[in-house]
C-alpha cells in the first residue's frame, strides 16, 4: 500500500477555484453527509489563504482512493512528530472512517463533534481544491472517468512547514 508518486511542490502551484466546491454540491451524492465535506469543509477562499501560509507541499498519486487517504494522514503524522507542526492533509474523497458519519444521521440539525477528528481531514475537493489543474502542474497523470473501465487517479495533499 503506498503511492504510485508522490511529487514536492510549491504551495502557490496547488489551484483553488469556486466552481470545485460547486461541483461537490451538485454532482455528488455524499454533500453535506459528511464532516469533512462541504458545507462543513474549508471554503477555496480559507483553503487559498491557508495554502499562502506554507512554503512546501507534498502532493500524493495512487490508483487507490483508501491507500493515498491512509498515507496521506500517516505522512501527516510522521511529520507532525518530526517537528512540522504545521503538518496538514488534504485527502481525496468523502471520509469513509465511519460507517456514517454522525452529520449524516442528523439531516438538518446542527453538526455534532467528529468521532475521528485524529485521522479524519477534509477532502482536496470539498475544500476548493482543483485537483486536476494541481495534478497537471506537476505532470502527474489525471483525466476524468468516463466509464467503469478507465483507470482512476486519486490524490492527497500534505503541507508542512
Amino acid at each position: 500500500m503506498g503511492a504510485s508518486d508522490a511529487v514536492i511542490v510549491s504551495p502557490q502551484q496547488v489551484f483553488t477555484a469556486t466552481w470545485v466546491r460547486l461541483r461537490c454540491q451538485y454532482g455528488c451524492s455524499e454533500y453535506g453527509q459528511c464532516l469533512t465535506c462541504p458545507p462543513h469543509s474549508p471554503t477555496p477562499e480559507t483553503t487559498r489563504r491557508m495554502l499562502d501560509e506554507y512554503r512546501t507541499a507534498i502532493l500524493l498519486h495512487a490508483s487507490d482512493g483508501k491507500s493515498v487517504r491512509e498515507l496521506g494522514q500517516r505522512l501527516e503524522r510522521t511529520a507532525f512528530l518530526a517537528g512540522y507542526y504545521k503538518a496538514f492533509a488534504f485527502l481525496c474523497g468523502p471520509c469513509d472512517l465511519c460507517r456514517t458519519c454522525v452529520d449524516g444521521q442528523r439531516k438538518g440539525r446542527p453538526a455534532v463533534a467528529c468521532q475521528n477528528p485524529d485521522l479524519a481531514r477534509p477532502a482536496m475537493e470539498a475544500a476548493g481544491i482543483d485537483v486536476f489543474a494541481t495534478a497537471r502542474a506537476a505532470r502527474l497523470p489525471i483525466e476524468v472517468v468516463r466509464s467503469e473501465q478507465c483507470p482512476q487517479n486519486y490524490y492527497a495533499l500534505v503541507l508542512v512547514e
